[in-house]
């Protein structure tokens, strides 16, 4: 594998090196017959990487870990974690490892990882094996996610390994080399508490401010600084996933990272019909992790983060306690703050509008959508056409549509923006038959599927009028759609 710029641009192994604690060295699989599926180019060259040579033997070694350069450290990363509520002690990178870090063209260091690499020590009896699909999907999203604006991992290539893997079938194995900013979660602190050793918390915390929030180094009490840092973080990433549609699906705390960007995207979907209850997961049987919970979570999950941090925040419990409480409520205001913001742009409505003026017609829009089951991303897009006049797009979208009517006459007198609207409501998304359909033919070696729903939702925004059946909503008769982790 060559790099861009060998000396200046080298891989590196920082986390391993600085806690080895949290670090188990570790070697990925030989791949018995790989084949590059998809490679992410533009992210290849941001990184410092030549995207031709990702291509070659040596380069997909790279992308498969199996081809390791100079100065890197592949490791299973531990880390704990609440699943579904329920702690775990010991989880982490079962079928993943960190390859290293990696500075790019604009100076900041990522993560390269692998998922599906095989086995580790802290596989906990999985094969350590990833499969085509949830790989091409992590891809797919991911790529759509950082698109649309949203902080998120990011995906750099996709390739087949010739394994055949067992799932409720045989089907073929892949490996995911995903890039972050880091993989540093709040299950990674939950794991230093629970050592007991309060010099590697430290040393951790120390790590995430410097790789992530270094201003709050110059805080009268940096930890409290990193955990408010992380809190608002969490607070603008939920209210941009609330503001998409977008239902993550599995919110352990594990799967919340210090960076603020979204990982993991085993079950997630974006919802068709606007439904608070909306979720997708074939594993979450009591909702715990539907869309309209996904701030409760967020709020909980940041609440156990709170706690690994008490012994830096204060010597004396009852203060640290204190300091964390008056912290983490500063959640729901963000958060709160973040959502309305969101959808006076969503609405083209001016900052300077009275909350008196905007709150009841957010309100009311709420509970007619829902009413309604309005698909949400098509009515928010529509609504640009209604701001300029042409309001027959949007009313054939909703059912009650003298209820609509009454509101769109409130609305349009306080002047929306449409252009504006139009920057921030998508024509495209990863729409869930799409999607299925993509992953359908990929099984099959057909990739074109893929790739030309791929050029749709890595431009979101702009409508272009070949694509119009991927601003369609889910045809009748698809679903309930139900996805699946991977493992």
């Amino acid at each position: 594998m060559t790099l861009a710029a060998a000396p200046t641009v080298p891989l590196t192994g920082r986390f391993a090196t600085e806690l080895p604690e949290l670090a188990v060295r570790w070697q990925a699989a030989e791949a018995p017959e790989p084949r590059l599926l998809v490679l992410n180019e533009p992210l290849a060259a941001e990184l410092g990487l030549d995207p031709a040579s990702l291509r070659e033997p040596d380069g997909i070694g790279l992308l498969l870990g199996t081809h390791v350069p100079d100065g890197a450290t592949p490791v299973a990363q531990a880390y704990a974690g609440h699943q579904f509520g329920m702690y775990s002690p010991r989880l982490g990178d079962g079928r993943a490892l960190l390859l290293g870090e990696v500075a790019g063209s604009d100076g900041r260091l990522r993560d390269i990882h692998l998922k599906g690499s095989g086995r580790t020590p802290f596989a906990r009896g999985g094969d350590g094996w990833a499969v085509v699909g949830p790989m091409l999907r992590e891809y797919l999203v991911s790529e759509a996610m950082h698109a649309l604006g949203v902080p998120t991992t990011r995906s750099l290539a996709v390739v087949a390994t010739g394994r055949r893997v067992q799932r409720e079938t045989v089907l073929p194995g892949a490996l995911l080399t995903r890039v972050a900013s880091s993989h540093l979660r709040v299950g990674t602190f939950q794991y230093a508490r629970a050592t007991g050793d309060t010099d590697l918390l430290r040393r951790l915390a120390d790590h995430a401010i410097e790789r992530h929030y270094p201003g709050a180094a110059d805080a009268e009490n940096p930890y409290r600084a990193l955990f408010e840092a992380v809190v608002t973080a969490q607070a603008s990433l939920v209210a941009q996933w609330m503001l998409l549609g977008f239902v993550h699906g599995v919110m352990n705390t594990d799967n919340m990272t210090i960076s603020g960007e979204t990982i993991d995207y085993g079950p997630c979907a974006f919802m068709d019909e606007f439904d608070p209850r909306s979720l997708y997961s074939s594993i979450d049987e009591g909702g715990r992790y539907a869309y309209g919970n996904q701030p409760a979570v967020a709020a909980w999950n940041l609440a156990r983060f709170a706690e690994t941090l008490l012994p830096l925040l204060h010597e004396d419990q009852e203060q640290a306690v204190e300091l964390a409480t008056e912290s983490l409520e500063r959640f729901t205001e963000q958060y709160g703050t973040a959502w309305v913001v969101g959808m006076r742009d969503k609405l083209g409505l001016a900052g300077d509008l009275a909350d008196e003026q905007v709150s009841p017609l957010l309100e009311e829009l709420m509970s007619l959508l829902e009413r309604s089951r309005v698909d949400y991303t098509s009515f928010f897009r529509a609504l640009g056409s209604a701001a300029r006049g042409d309001v027959e797009p949007v009313r054939c979208l909703v059912a009650d549509a003298g209820s609509l009517d009454a509101w769109l006459q409130r609305w349009r007198a306080l002047n929306p923006d449409a252009e504006r609207m139009d920057r921030v409501n998508p024509v495209y998304i990863p729409r869930n038959h799409l999607v299925e359909e993509a992953l359908a033919a990929a099984y099959e070696d057909d990739l074109a599927p893929l790739h030309r729903l791929l050029e749709a939702v890595t431009a979101p925004y702009e409508e272009r009028p070949d694509l119009e059946r991927y601003a369609s909503p889910a045809p009748e008769g698809f679903g309930p759609y139900r996805t699946f982790c991977g493992t």
